[in-house]
Protein backbone atom coordinates (compact mmCIF):
# COMPACT_ATOMS: atom_id res chain seq x y z
CA UNK A 1 0.00 0.00 0.00
CA UNK A 2 1.43 3.39 -1.07
CA UNK A 3 1.11 6.07 1.54
CA UNK A 4 -0.20 9.35 0.14
CA UNK A 5 2.25 12.18 0.50
CA UNK A 6 0.88 14.87 2.85
CA UNK A 7 0.03 18.27 1.36
CA UNK A 8 2.65 20.90 2.31
CA UNK A 9 1.34 23.43 4.79
CA UNK A 10 2.11 26.33 2.42
CA UNK A 11 -0.21 24.78 -0.18
CA UNK A 12 -3.03 24.61 2.36
CA UNK A 13 -2.59 28.15 3.63
CA UNK A 14 -1.29 30.01 0.58
CA UNK A 15 -4.64 31.42 -0.50
CA UNK A 16 -5.64 32.79 2.93
CA UNK A 17 -2.18 34.32 3.32
CA UNK A 18 -2.33 35.86 -0.16
CA UNK A 19 -5.80 37.21 0.62
CA UNK A 20 -4.58 38.71 3.89
CA UNK A 21 -1.54 40.35 2.27
CA UNK A 22 -3.66 41.72 -0.56
CA UNK A 23 -6.06 43.09 2.04
CA UNK A 24 -3.21 44.90 3.80
CA UNK A 25 -2.08 46.29 0.46
CA UNK A 26 -5.64 47.47 -0.24
CA UNK A 27 -5.79 49.27 3.12
CA UNK A 28 -2.40 50.87 2.47
CA UNK A 29 -3.38 52.19 -0.96
CA UNK A 30 -6.89 53.16 0.18
CA UNK A 31 -5.36 55.39 2.86
CA UNK A 32 -3.13 57.08 0.27
CA UNK A 33 -6.08 57.50 -2.09
CA UNK A 34 -8.10 59.31 0.60
CA UNK A 35 -5.18 61.69 1.15
CA UNK A 36 -4.56 62.33 -2.55
CA UNK A 37 -8.26 62.98 -3.22
CA UNK A 38 -8.33 65.46 -0.35
CA UNK A 39 -10.88 63.45 1.66
CA UNK A 40 -8.34 63.25 4.48
CA UNK A 41 -7.08 66.80 4.93
CA UNK A 42 -3.92 66.01 6.89
CA UNK A 43 -0.68 65.02 5.22
CA UNK A 44 0.34 61.37 5.22
CA UNK A 45 1.77 60.23 8.56
CA UNK A 46 5.35 60.00 7.38
CA UNK A 47 8.66 61.92 7.58
CA UNK A 48 8.66 64.94 5.29
CA UNK A 49 12.36 65.66 5.03
CA UNK A 50 15.43 63.77 3.94
CA UNK A 51 15.42 60.72 1.70
CA UNK A 52 12.20 59.40 3.33
CA UNK A 53 9.79 62.13 2.28
CA UNK A 54 6.21 61.06 1.61
CA UNK A 55 5.05 64.50 0.47
CA UNK A 56 7.77 64.70 -2.18
CA UNK A 57 6.51 61.39 -3.61
CA UNK A 58 2.76 61.77 -3.17
CA UNK A 59 2.70 65.32 -4.52
CA UNK A 60 5.10 64.70 -7.39
CA UNK A 61 4.19 64.60 -11.08
CA UNK A 62 4.42 60.81 -10.90
CA UNK A 63 1.70 60.39 -8.26
CA UNK A 64 -1.11 60.49 -10.83
CA UNK A 65 -1.83 58.75 -14.10
CA UNK A 66 -4.31 60.40 -16.47
CA UNK A 67 -5.39 62.67 -13.62
CA UNK A 68 -6.22 59.72 -11.31
CA UNK A 69 -4.22 59.03 -8.12
CA UNK A 70 -1.84 56.14 -8.72
CA UNK A 71 -2.82 54.70 -5.34
CA UNK A 72 -6.38 54.15 -6.64
CA UNK A 73 -5.05 51.84 -9.37
CA UNK A 74 -3.06 50.02 -6.69
CA UNK A 75 -6.15 49.68 -4.50
CA UNK A 76 -8.11 48.10 -7.36
CA UNK A 77 -5.22 45.72 -8.11
CA UNK A 78 -5.01 44.53 -4.50
CA UNK A 79 -8.77 44.06 -4.29
CA UNK A 80 -8.64 41.95 -7.46
CA UNK A 81 -5.86 39.80 -5.99
CA UNK A 82 -7.75 39.36 -2.72
CA UNK A 83 -10.95 38.29 -4.49
CA UNK A 84 -9.07 35.88 -6.78
CA UNK A 85 -7.37 34.28 -3.79
CA UNK A 86 -10.43 33.87 -1.57
CA UNK A 87 -13.40 33.22 -3.86
CA UNK A 88 -12.55 29.54 -4.60
CA UNK A 89 -12.40 28.89 -0.86
CA UNK A 90 -16.10 29.71 -0.63
CA UNK A 91 -17.00 26.65 -2.69
CA UNK A 92 -17.34 23.40 -0.75
CA UNK A 93 -15.23 20.75 -2.57
CA UNK A 94 -17.55 18.05 -1.28
CA UNK A 95 -20.53 19.62 -3.08
CA UNK A 96 -18.95 20.85 -6.31
CA UNK A 97 -15.44 19.51 -6.67
CA UNK A 98 -15.18 20.22 -10.42
CA UNK A 99 -16.17 23.90 -10.11
CA UNK A 100 -13.77 24.35 -7.20
CA UNK A 101 -10.93 22.80 -9.20
CA UNK A 102 -11.62 24.92 -12.29
CA UNK A 103 -11.81 28.12 -10.27
CA UNK A 104 -8.57 27.31 -8.49
CA UNK A 105 -6.74 26.69 -11.76
CA UNK A 106 -7.94 29.89 -13.41
CA UNK A 107 -7.44 32.08 -10.37
CA UNK A 108 -3.91 30.73 -9.82
CA UNK A 109 -3.03 31.93 -13.31
CA UNK A 110 -4.71 35.27 -12.58
CA UNK A 111 -2.83 35.60 -9.30
CA UNK A 112 0.48 34.82 -11.00
CA UNK A 113 -0.11 37.26 -13.87
CA UNK A 114 -1.34 39.96 -11.48
CA UNK A 115 1.64 39.51 -9.15
CA UNK A 116 4.09 39.72 -12.07
CA UNK A 117 2.46 42.93 -13.34
CA UNK A 118 2.46 44.47 -9.85
CA UNK A 119 6.12 43.61 -9.24
CA UNK A 120 7.20 45.08 -12.59
CA UNK A 121 5.20 48.26 -12.04
CA UNK A 122 6.40 48.54 -8.44
CA UNK A 123 9.97 48.12 -9.65
CA UNK A 124 9.53 50.97 -12.11
CA UNK A 125 8.06 53.20 -9.39
CA UNK A 126 11.04 52.31 -7.19
CA UNK A 127 13.29 53.49 -10.00
CA UNK A 128 11.35 56.76 -10.26
CA UNK A 129 11.62 57.37 -6.53
CA UNK A 130 15.35 56.63 -6.53
CA UNK A 131 16.44 58.54 -9.64
CA UNK A 132 13.71 61.04 -10.54
CA UNK A 133 11.98 62.11 -7.33
CA UNK A 134 15.03 61.26 -5.19
CA UNK A 135 12.86 60.54 -2.19
CA UNK A 136 10.97 57.51 -0.87
CA UNK A 137 7.54 57.07 0.67
CA UNK A 138 7.20 54.36 3.32
CA UNK A 139 3.72 53.49 2.05
CA UNK A 140 5.05 53.04 -1.48
CA UNK A 141 7.91 50.90 -0.20
CA UNK A 142 5.38 48.81 1.74
CA UNK A 143 3.45 48.29 -1.49
CA UNK A 144 6.65 47.06 -3.17
CA UNK A 145 7.13 44.53 -0.36
CA UNK A 146 3.50 43.40 -0.62
CA UNK A 147 3.83 42.91 -4.39
CA UNK A 148 7.01 40.83 -4.11
CA UNK A 149 5.51 38.78 -1.28
CA UNK A 150 2.40 38.06 -3.36
CA UNK A 151 4.55 36.82 -6.24
CA UNK A 152 6.61 34.56 -4.00
CA UNK A 153 3.51 33.10 -2.34
CA UNK A 154 1.91 32.54 -5.73
CA UNK A 155 4.96 30.61 -6.95
CA UNK A 156 5.34 28.41 -3.85
CA UNK A 157 1.65 28.23 -2.95
CA UNK A 158 0.85 25.31 -5.26
CA UNK A 159 2.50 22.64 -7.40
CA UNK A 160 2.88 24.08 -10.88
CA UNK A 161 2.85 21.31 -13.46
CA UNK A 162 3.83 23.24 -16.61
CA UNK A 163 6.81 25.44 -15.67
CA UNK A 164 7.35 26.33 -19.33
CA UNK A 165 3.85 27.80 -19.62
CA UNK A 166 4.39 29.70 -16.39
CA UNK A 167 7.67 31.14 -17.64
CA UNK A 168 6.06 32.16 -20.94
CA UNK A 169 3.14 33.88 -19.21
CA UNK A 170 5.54 35.68 -16.87
CA UNK A 171 7.66 37.02 -19.75
CA UNK A 172 4.62 38.23 -21.73
CA UNK A 173 2.89 39.85 -18.76
CA UNK A 174 6.12 41.41 -17.53
CA UNK A 175 6.87 42.97 -20.92
CA UNK A 176 3.32 44.29 -21.28
CA UNK A 177 3.47 45.79 -17.77
CA UNK A 178 6.85 47.41 -18.42
CA UNK A 179 5.88 48.84 -21.81
CA UNK A 180 2.56 50.04 -20.37
CA UNK A 181 4.36 51.76 -17.47
CA UNK A 182 6.83 53.49 -19.77
CA UNK A 183 4.06 54.56 -22.13
CA UNK A 184 1.79 55.86 -19.39
CA UNK A 185 4.51 58.02 -17.84
CA UNK A 186 5.80 59.18 -21.21
CA UNK A 187 2.68 61.35 -21.44
CA UNK A 188 2.97 62.63 -17.86
CA UNK A 189 3.27 66.37 -17.61
CA UNK A 190 6.74 67.69 -16.89
CA UNK A 191 7.50 70.87 -14.97
CA UNK A 192 8.42 74.03 -16.82
CA UNK A 193 11.91 75.50 -16.73
CA UNK A 194 12.54 79.13 -16.09
CA UNK A 195 15.21 81.23 -17.76
CA UNK A 196 17.61 83.92 -16.69
CA UNK A 197 19.69 84.37 -13.56
CA UNK A 198 17.09 82.77 -11.32
CA UNK A 199 16.42 79.84 -13.65
CA UNK A 200 14.76 76.85 -12.08
CA UNK A 201 11.78 74.54 -12.32
CA UNK A 202 8.34 76.08 -12.01
CA UNK A 203 4.73 74.91 -11.89
CA UNK A 204 2.50 75.10 -15.00
CA UNK A 205 1.19 78.52 -16.05
CA UNK A 206 -1.85 79.81 -14.18
CA UNK A 207 -4.79 80.24 -16.56
CA UNK A 208 -7.30 81.85 -14.19
CA UNK A 209 -7.52 85.64 -13.92
CA UNK A 210 -7.77 87.72 -10.79
CA UNK A 211 -10.64 89.97 -9.84
CA UNK A 212 -10.38 93.08 -7.65
CA UNK A 213 -11.12 91.05 -4.51
CA UNK A 214 -8.37 88.52 -5.20
CA UNK A 215 -5.84 91.28 -5.88
CA UNK A 216 -6.83 93.16 -2.74
CA UNK A 217 -6.51 90.04 -0.57
CA UNK A 218 -3.12 89.15 -2.06
CA UNK A 219 -1.79 92.64 -1.40
CA UNK A 220 -3.14 92.57 2.13
CA UNK A 221 -1.43 89.23 2.80
CA UNK A 222 1.85 90.61 1.48
CA UNK A 223 1.49 93.77 3.54
CA UNK A 224 1.08 91.91 6.83
CA UNK A 225 4.06 89.64 6.04
CA UNK A 226 2.13 86.45 5.31
CA UNK A 227 4.13 83.74 3.56
CA UNK A 228 3.12 80.81 1.41
CA UNK A 229 5.56 77.87 1.42
CA UNK A 230 5.34 75.43 -1.48
CA UNK A 231 7.13 73.41 -4.16
CA UNK A 232 7.01 73.67 -7.93
CA UNK A 233 5.88 70.03 -8.31
CA UNK A 234 3.10 70.27 -5.70
CA UNK A 235 -0.38 70.10 -7.34
CA UNK A 236 -2.05 71.54 -4.25
CA UNK A 237 0.25 74.58 -4.37
CA UNK A 238 -0.86 75.06 -7.96
CA UNK A 239 -4.51 74.79 -6.86
CA UNK A 240 -3.90 77.56 -4.34
CA UNK A 241 -2.52 79.80 -7.09
CA UNK A 242 -5.51 78.98 -9.30
CA UNK A 243 -7.82 80.33 -6.59
CA UNK A 244 -5.97 83.65 -6.55
CA UNK A 245 -5.58 83.91 -10.32
CA UNK A 246 -2.50 84.83 -12.30
CA UNK A 247 -2.21 88.50 -11.35
CA UNK A 248 -2.89 88.08 -7.62
CA UNK A 249 -0.63 85.02 -7.31
CA UNK A 250 2.29 87.16 -8.46
CA UNK A 251 1.64 89.53 -5.54
CA UNK A 252 1.98 86.82 -2.89
CA UNK A 253 5.10 86.30 -0.81
CA UNK A 254 5.72 82.78 -2.12
CA UNK A 255 8.71 80.77 -0.88
CA UNK A 256 9.91 77.85 -3.01
CA UNK A 257 11.04 74.98 -0.77
CA UNK A 258 12.61 72.72 -3.38
CA UNK A 259 16.22 73.66 -4.19
CA UNK A 260 15.58 72.73 -7.84
CA UNK A 261 12.70 75.21 -8.07
CA UNK A 262 12.98 78.78 -9.26
CA UNK A 263 14.40 80.99 -6.48
CA UNK A 264 14.49 77.93 -4.20
CA UNK A 265 14.99 78.70 -0.49
CA UNK A 266 14.87 75.35 1.34
CA UNK A 267 16.74 76.96 4.24
CA UNK A 268 13.78 79.24 4.97
CA UNK A 269 11.37 76.30 4.81
CA UNK A 270 13.48 74.26 7.22
CA UNK A 271 13.79 77.21 9.59
CA UNK A 272 9.99 77.57 9.58
CA UNK A 273 9.59 73.81 10.23
CA UNK A 274 7.48 73.28 7.12
CA UNK A 275 6.31 69.65 6.84
CA UNK A 276 3.86 69.83 3.92
CA UNK A 277 2.86 71.96 0.96
CA UNK A 278 1.33 74.41 0.69
CA UNK A 279 1.70 75.87 4.17
CA UNK A 280 0.73 79.42 5.06
CA UNK A 281 2.44 81.41 7.78
CA UNK A 282 0.09 84.17 8.91
CA UNK A 283 0.53 86.22 12.09
CA UNK A 284 2.93 83.64 13.49
CA UNK A 285 0.60 80.67 12.89
CA UNK A 286 1.03 77.86 10.33
CA UNK A 287 -1.91 76.63 8.24
CA UNK A 288 -1.37 73.49 6.14
CA UNK A 289 -3.11 72.61 2.88
CA UNK A 290 -5.07 74.57 0.31
CA UNK A 291 -6.96 77.39 2.03
CA UNK A 292 -10.09 79.01 0.65
CA UNK A 293 -9.79 82.73 0.04
CA UNK A 294 -12.59 83.26 2.56
CA UNK A 295 -10.55 81.53 5.25
CA UNK A 296 -7.39 83.42 4.33
CA UNK A 297 -9.36 86.66 4.58
CA UNK A 298 -10.74 85.67 7.98
CA UNK A 299 -7.49 84.56 9.63
CA UNK A 300 -5.49 87.47 8.22
CA UNK A 301 -7.91 90.20 9.30
CA UNK A 302 -8.75 91.27 5.74
CA UNK A 303 -11.70 93.66 5.67
CA UNK A 304 -12.05 94.37 1.94
CA UNK A 305 -14.40 92.98 -0.69
CA UNK A 306 -14.94 89.21 -0.69
CA UNK A 307 -16.66 88.58 -3.98
CA UNK A 308 -13.97 86.07 -5.01
CA UNK A 309 -14.56 84.69 -8.48
CA UNK A 310 -12.33 81.62 -8.80
CA UNK A 311 -12.99 78.07 -7.66
CA UNK A 312 -11.41 74.67 -8.18
CA UNK A 313 -13.01 72.21 -10.63
CA UNK A 314 -15.43 69.86 -8.88
CA UNK A 315 -15.65 71.98 -5.73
Amino acid sequence: MIRRRPTPWIHRWSRPIIGALAGLGALNTFYLTLIELGILKEAAFCPTSGIINCNAVLLSNYAKLFGVPLSLFGFLAYITMMVAALVPLRIDPQENKQLRSQLENWTWLLLFAGAIAMVVFSGYLLYLMAFQIKAFCIYCLASVVFSISLLILTLVGRSWEDIGQLFFIGIIVGLVALIGSLGAYATASTPHTGTGASAGLTSPPITTTSGPAELALARHLKQIGAKEYGAYWCPHCFEQKVLFGKQAAEELNYIECDPKGKNGRPDLCQAANITGYPTWEINGQLYSGVQTLEKLAEISGYTGARNFQNSLPGR
